[in-house]
Parts: C-alpha cells; structure tokens; sequence
C-alpha cells in the first residue's frame, strides 16, 4: 500500500498546557511525531520494528505557530510526505481546528544504521519503505 498523507483527529489533554493555559510549543513536535507514526502504520510500516538495526533520526524540525490550543479543543494533524530522497524524508504537517490553522510544521529524518558499539551511519532508504512512502506532489509541480 502507497501512502502519503494522514489524518488524525486529537484532543488536548491537561499536561499538555502550560501556566497560561495553552498548548505548550513542545507538543506540537510531538503531535507532528505521532501523526508520522500513523502514517507509517495506516501503509503497513512501523518506524522502529522490532530487531532492526534501522533508525530514523530527526535532522530538522520546524513548527510556525498561528492560534492556541487550550485544554480539551479537538483538532486534526495532517501528515504528508513532501519530499524523499535517497537517505532523508520531508514530511510537512498542518493542525487545524475545523477551518481555522492552529500551527504549520516541517520535520525532515534521515535513515540511519544503529548497532551496538559502532556510531550512527547515514544509509539508504531501504526499496520498501520509499515505495510506500511517497511524496504527494503540489498540482502546480505537475505542470511545471
């Protein structure tokens, strides 16, 4: 199965909210986090299967703020591939609560090699994975 984009609805939950009683900045990566998970899970993938020495490393992450989020709003995070290359995937990220945007992210990883006692290591994107995660392409890239 080819996915590229994912839906999920969420709620805010107390801890989740700062002094001022709003959302605290650190869980919107989090959100953004939890969505790439469902994606990878919903195209029948799991970013940290079990007995692989396969990691996917956070590189960049990036999140533009535009509305609060207070205990219990419900809002949506969308997750799509932006961009894949040989070793890195670009995922942008919109949270909405029905037609207002919340916040606006990017989070770039890059496929590494993880073994006990040896440092990270950049590889390629294993076939599996890049043919099930794919970049959904803007209509005005098409044409060019």
């Amino acid at each position: 199965m080819v996915l590229s984009q994912h839906q999920q609805r969420r709620r805010v939950q107390f801890y989740e909210t700062d002094l001022a009683g709003i959302v605290h900045f650190s869980w919107y990566f989090r959100y953004m986090e939890e969505a790439e998970h469902a994606l990878w899970r919903a195209a029948g993938l799991s970013v940290a299967p079990r007995g692989s020495d396969i990691g996917w490393a956070r590189v960049s992450a990036a999140c533009d703020f535009h509305r609060p989020l207070r205990f219990e709003d419900e809002f949506d995070v969308t997750i799509r591939v932006a961009v894949v290359t040989h070793k890195t995937i670009q995922y942008a990220c919109d949270m909405t609560r029905g037609d207002t945007k919340i916040a606006a992210g990017t989070m770039t990883v890059i496929c590494v090699r993880v073994r006990p006692g040896e440092p990270m290591e950049a590889i390629d994107i294993p076939r599996e994975i890049a043919t099930r995660l794919q970049p959904i392409v803007d209509a005005d890239e098409r044409r060019g």
